[in-house]
């Protein structure tokens, strides 16, 4: 499968298991979604649990809030991110907090499915990155995956927890895995080892990180596309480095975090959204925090630049194998100024 069609699996999987879990959104129903995640979900299930909604990214998700109440699981999808910020007081204000201001009476099983980040030429208002601000809010758990494996098991985990999850699909990589400068996948996912995603139902819980390769010099802390990016620098530049793909952002998987920078002694972050106040800078201030004996050079961040969203010079803007090898340079200097 590609992501898509593990996004489309795990959706097909929980409405076939539990009557209470409905889709919906712009074009999702009949049309099969802008990126055909929700094809065929409609005709097998219905319109009454597959179904389209007006452009209203306030009311998808203000009527995902009600149905939650009543007992119901939507999965609600924002057709990008950068349209999610109608919905956004639906979501901060009701959705994070219903648990608490009820006392534990009512929950909120919501999640939110979005496209996010660049990869399709979209400009400004089709390629934000916004999950830091999710990650601000407690109650909201913010969920990135990079592989179709990961992204039908987090998915599935998603509709099943208790409380609102905003579920950020990495729409650069839906159909296969980028290197970091060109725009044509390096390996299609049908000959990608992290495509072998299984029919059936399977579950992986989030605020569990993922050590993907194992090294002793370095500590890299990415997610969604930055994975690929991250991985096929490393493998060109023959670094010894741990990579580790967060998946959740929140919770957020310390203990794993924390054993890695304190084995290898060095700590560099990489993300597509804007360097300022993006997660990143959440991410330098814990391993900072915990691991501040155990480091022997300044945490190095690799992230988008604080600009508006370029349209033709998207791929100038992504973190790519030049700025990685830089920072790499540095963090991986001696006191004596030698690489």
């Amino acid at each position: 499968m590609n992501m898509i069609q593990a996004i489309n699996s795990a959706m097909d999987v929980s409405m076939q298991r539990d009557d209470n879990v409905c889709v919906f959104g712009e074009d999702v129903g009949f049309y099969g979604g802008v990126f055909r995640a929700t094809a065929g979900l409609q005709k097998k299930y219905g319109k009454t649990r597959a179904f389209d909604t007006p452009i209203n990214e306030c009311g998808i998700i203000g009527v995902a809030v009600g149905m939650a109440a009543y007992g119901l699981k939507p999965v609600a999808e924002i057709q990008f991110a950068d349209y999610i910020y109608p919905g956004l007081d639906q979501l901060v204000s009701e959705a994070a907090r219903l648990r608490y201001r009820s006392a534990g009476e009512f929950t909120a099983p919501i999640t939110v499915r979005s496209p996010f980040g660049g990869g399709i030429f979209g400009g400004q208002t089709h390629s934000q990155s916004p999950e830091s601000i999710f990650t601000h809010v407690c109650g909201i758990k913010t969920v990135i995956p990079s592989t179709p494996y990961d992204a039908k098991g987090l998915l599935i985990a998603a509709i099943e927890d208790p409380d609102p999850v905003v579920f950020f699909e990495p729409k650069r990589i839906y159909n296969g895995p980028f290197d970091g400068h060109y725009d044509t996948p390096v390996t299609p996912w049908a000959k990608h080892p992290a495509s072998q995603v299984p029919d059936e139902h399977y579950v992986i819980p989030l605020g569990k990180a993922n050590i993907v390769r194992g090294g002793g010099d370095l500590t890299i802390l990415c997610y969604g596309t930055m994975v690929h990016v991250v991985m096929d620098s490393v493998k060109t530049l023959g670094i010894d480095a741990e990579v580790i793909d967060l998946r959740t952002l929140l919770p957020l998987d310390m203990d794993t975090i924390e054993a890695s920078v304190k084995k290898t002694g060095r700590c560099m972050v990489v993300h597509e959204a804007t360097r300022t106040s993006g997660f990143g800078a959440e991410l330098v201030a814990l391993v900072q925090e915990r691991c501040f004996y155990h480091l022997e050079a300044p945490i190095e961040r690799v992230t988008g630049y604080d600009t508006p969203y370029p349209h033709s010079l998207e791929w100038a803007y992504f973190p790519g194998p030049v700025r990685l090898r830089l920072a790499i340079e540095r963090v991986m200097e001696d006191v004596s100024g030698e690489v």
